[in-house]
């Protein structure tokens, strides 16, 4: 057999310094053109494939980089861009960016989690009259251009399967999965024609089978690798699933014509014996993935090597590989300037590469030193605990986390508050301006002294409160001017957290992020927010929102300690910002918002998890808020997510009202809400702050009107999707004029 041999399964495509955001900006701003944006991404490309080469992989995958998405790639490939976005008249490319981004006349795609990360991908939207054929060229140009490096490549591909399984239906009662007969010649046009390009193996994603899946969802399966696998003059195979052991789809893919397996081995272990006890693999490779390709921890090699040795003897061959795309993680450890004991302990995109190669040869009985992983590994576990943390943990009770009821908080609310029907807010964050960014760098750097900040951020928070008033916001905020990021900012002043300077990782299309890594038990030194939420109050008499990050979605995009329970680290986290709500209740703050976006992300993909986790991501939430007077309005806020899936938690949080993303579902998640009997405020986001575009008021009257159909008057709230930080002054004031206008339109129809 021509094995794989040690490989990834992607790798960050961003660029070490950002390079494809700023060439993307760039370009969305009309400052380059599309050649320069293309060049700039050929260039990432062939350093990565340089870079992999070099390190020693036997197999480099290319395919795996994106302009924006690979999901949305996978579209364009296959011709399933909807027409609305194709009849706009625009370049091949500017259709792409229509579809991920949106134009003014027409909204973009819907967005959501890519399984439970903090990725996001562009939802396809199929009907029964979408037909798929292979319009792009993209798999083949990649290999190509690798060959003229003298690199030959392995193309990766999202799986058939998952690309329908991830869609979304434009009809009512149809599936997505019907369309399968209909997109799988496609694909094998496109098998056939890398085959005739000399490729030897192509990666075939399947993701969607780390989750639950029906029996008629893994016949799907096992029709797509059983015809794919009778295309004429094919390449060899290999499926990944990756995210979670793959359950009853294991048998299917071990039983189907495909010559090689990806498996995660690390989410689970009864996975592992299950992959070896799977007869049918013995005719296969199996790229075993010990080596996490989601969090930043150095792996221990002893365990590593004995997960991918129980798979010897039950497959044809067994290479190390990573459990997922590298692509969640940051490129270089090295180029941080971290506590050098901490830095030890830690391995990125680079060093996962190398400790791939360096697996694979102690797979191989080749003679390798391990020593300096094995005594980082057990340096790590003696890293001293906070007991003062422990102490406080260990002294909760149940009544920690409890409120009084609903109904009379709300009384003492409408009393305390005065607020119409329809009270109109944002979601917290406003443009961070040039100047804004920096004076925070400046700062940061020593160039700006401490008092001249201060009065910077102050001038800052007077324009975007006097802003908010003129346009006629109910309820305001300060604007964020101070905050680099919505965990980064807490994790620099929490102890236990560690923050990179170079550790950027891919949110969506050229948003980036630094998840903060999070090696140590949690506690809050001092206040965090309170002295700019007291300073934005000071300057009105309408109330003023303080904003925090809520404990669940610190650690979702986080890079989180992985030697304690998740639950453990929730409540320590929990308790810290149970402090910073308390001290802004008695700063005079009486609307305190504590974000969870990241509720449905965390969320087991097995639904046999489920009841736990809700229990834990509950409980952290409430013992976060329930320190303050009923009179005090907690908010939380959600997005991009599927609703229906975490609605016992929403409801569970108790929060008095619950923002969530619904502009680009046009108002779907209220059926949900409806149908779980959700009775607390809700603000439905009414514009897509992802966009470029400015909604119109009849517009956002229309969106308003839906929501007042499922919610009353006295619930509902109107508000954008999320922050503003990524939008610019010159969208924002119009958009938020438009929701006002129309918030007030609605309130005076519903009397």
């Amino acid at each position: 057999m021509n094995t794989i041999g040690t490989t990834i399964l992607g790798y960050p495509r961003i660029g070490p310094a950002r390079e494809l955001k700023r060439a993307l900006e760039r370009y969305w701003a009309g400052r380059t053109g599309e050649a320069e944006l293309l060049a700039v991404g050929k260039d990432l490309r062939a350093r990565t494939w340089r870079k992999l080469r070099d390190a020693g992989l036997e197999s480099i995958p290319s395919g795996t980089f994106s302009c924006y998405d690979q999901v949305l790639d996978t579209a364009e490939l296959f011709g399933a861009l909807p027409g609305r976005f194709t009849r706009l008249g625009l370049s091949p490319l500017d259709t792409y960016f229509a579809a991920a981004r949106g134009v003014q006349d027409e909204p973009a795609l819907e967005m959501t989690k890519w399984f439970d990360t903090n990725y996001h991908y562009l939802v396809p939207e199929l009907g029964p009259d979408s037909r798929f054929r292979l319009t792009g060229t993209k798999p083949l140009d990649e290999v190509r251009e690798a060959r003229e490096l003298g690199i030959e490549t392995r193309p990766v591909l999202v799986g058939p399967v998952t690309f329908l399984l991830l869609s979304k239906a434009t009809r009512p009662g149809f599936e997505p999965l019907e369309l399968l007969d209909e997109l799988l010649p496609a694909y094998a046009e496109l098998l056939s024609a890398l085959k005739a390009e000399g490729v030897e193996w192509v990666q075939l994603d399947e993701p969607a089978f780390a989750a639950d899946r029906t029996t008629k969802e893994l016949n799907a399966l096992t029709r797509a690798y059983h015809v794919l696998a009778k295309a004429p003059d094919r390449p060899k195979l290999l499926v990944a699933g990756y995210f979670g052991g793959l359950g009853r789809a294991l048998g299917v893919l071990a039983r189907s014509p495909v010559e090689a397996l990806a498996v995660d081995l690390l989410t689970e272990e009864s996975f592992v014996d299950a992959v070896a006890a799977e007869g049918a693999l013995r005719d296969k490779e199996v790229l075993a993935g010990v080596v996490d390709g989601r969090n930043v921890w150095r792996t221990d090699p002893d365990r590593a090597l004995e997960l991918a040795a129980r798979l010897t003897g039950t497959a044809e061959h067994v290479s190390v590989a990573t459990s997922c795309s590298l692509l969640h993680v940051p490129y270089d450890v090295e180029a941080e300037n971290l506590d050098p004991r901490l830095t030890s302990w830690l391995a990125f995109a680079d060093q996962k590469v190398a400790e791939v190669v360096l697996l694979g040869r102690a797979l191989r009985g080749e003679p390798v030193d391990l020593s300096a992983a094995r005594a980082a590994v057990a340096d790590r576990a003696t890293n001293a605990p906070d007991e003062a943390v422990h102490e406080r943990l260990a002294a909760l009770k149940p009544e920690d986390a409890v409120r009084e009821p609903y109904a009379d908080r709300a009384a003492r609310q409408e009393q305390a508050l005065g607020l119409p029907p329809l009270p109109t807010t944002t979601i917290g964050s406003f443009p961070q301006t040039t100047d804004v960014r920096k004076a925070r760098a400046a700062h940061r750097a020593g160039a700006l002294g401490e008092a001249a900040y201060v009065a910077e951020m102050h001038a800052e928070i007077d324009r975007v409160v006097r802003l908010q008033e003129e346009l006629g916001l109910d309820v305001l905020v300060h604007g964020e001017p101070e905050r680099n990021d919505m965990v980064q900012y807490f994790a620099e002043q929490l102890a236990g957290f560690a923050s990179t300077e170079h550790g950027w990782v891919q949110s969506y299309g050229s948003r980036c992020v630094r998840p903060p890594i999070l090696f140590g038990d949690v506690s809050r030194p001092s206040p965090m927010t309170v002295p700019w939420a007291r300073y934005a109050q000071s300057r009105t008499t309408k109330p003023i929102k303080g904003m925090l990050t809520g404990p669940v979605t610190i650690l979702a995009w986080s890079f989180v300690r992985d030697d304690q329970p998740l639950a453990d680290t929730a409540l320590q986290v929990a308790l810290a910002i149970r402090d910073e709500v308390r001290d802004l209740e008695a700063a005079g703050l009486h609307v305190i918002q504590v974000d969870e976006p990241a509720l449905r992300e965390l969320l087991p993909l097995r639904a046999a998890g489920h009841e736990a986790y809700f229990a834990w991501a509950v409980r952290a939430f409430r013992v976060a808020t329930a320190g303050v007077a009923a009179s005090t309005q907690i908010h939380t806020h959600l997005c991009y997510s599927e609703f229906g899936e975490v609605l016992p938690a929403i409801d569970g949080l108790d929060a008095d009202v619950t923002s969530i993303e619904a502009a680009r579902s046009k108002m779907e998640v209220l059926a949900d809400l409806s149908a779980g009997g959700f009775e607390r405020g809700v603000g439905p986001g009414v514009y897509d702050i992802h966009s470029p575009r400015v909604p119109g008021v009849d517009e956002v009257a229309d969106l308003l009107r839906t929501a007042a159909a499922a919610v009353t008057s006295r619930r509902l709230w109107a508000n954008p999707d999320c922050g503003l930080k990524t939008r610019g002054y010159a969208e924002v004031e119009p958009a938020l004029r438009h929701l006002v206008e129309a918030a007030h339109q609605v309130r005076a129809e519903l009397g």
